[in-house]
């Protein structure tokens, strides 16, 4: 009997044992995406500007994660791990939305009375362009600090940072923020 259980171990993965794994998987990320879609959603929006790449954004975060939930050390940081791929793939679209307008004024000569397509979806809000006008990681920490309202040591942690360099970047944020909006 030992000598079956030995070979059993040496074997390929039962395909029972897989399925369950997938299926465990499935109903996990589930459970995550009702519960917290629409929050990461309003977070890409803040992030991106427009709806409906945020609902991309954050449907690739699901993927990712569903497919990737076996890699996972602690199935408790399923959500952590979604802000995070959220946040990437924010990034992300403003990368490329930065190198298309870069190429673009090649091709096409920029009409300074055309908004911006990202500005134009936009809600147009004053603090939420005074947002998007911050540097990257201002912008990131304002979000995760003050929007998803989450402590100096998660997004210290969320952002591979420090808990100074989160205090210091949001108050030099929160000082930038104030200075746009008194100008308009």
């Amino acid at each position: 009997m030992e000598a079956d259980i030995a070979e059993a171990n040496d074997g390929p993965v039962p395909v029972v044992w897989s399925l369950a794994v997938r299926q465990d998987a499935r109903g996990a990320v589930a459970a995550l995406f009702a519960e917290h879609h629409l929050a990461l959603v309003r977070l890409a929006v803040v992030m991106v500007g427009d709806v409906a790449t945020a609902e991309d954004v954050v449907q690739d975060a699901f993927e990712k994660l569903q497919v990737g939930w076996h890699r996972l050390r602690a199935t408790d940081r399923g959500l952590a791990y979604a802000r995070a791929a959220v946040l990437n793939g924010c990034r992300n679209v403003r990368r490329r939305s930065a190198i298309a307008r870069k190429h673009a004024g090649y091709a096409v000569p920029h009409d300074a009375a055309q908004p911006d397509a990202v500005q134009d979806l936009a809600d147009g809000a004053e603090l939420m362009a005074a947002i998007r006008g911050l540097p990257r990681r201002q912008r990131e920490v304002v979000v995760l600090r003050f929007y998803l309202d989450l402590d100096v040591a998660e997004v210290a942690e969320m952002l591979g940072i420090g808990p100074s360099s989160v205090r210091s970047s949001s108050a030099r944020a929160l000082a930038q923020l104030a200075r746009s909006i008194q100008k308009g």
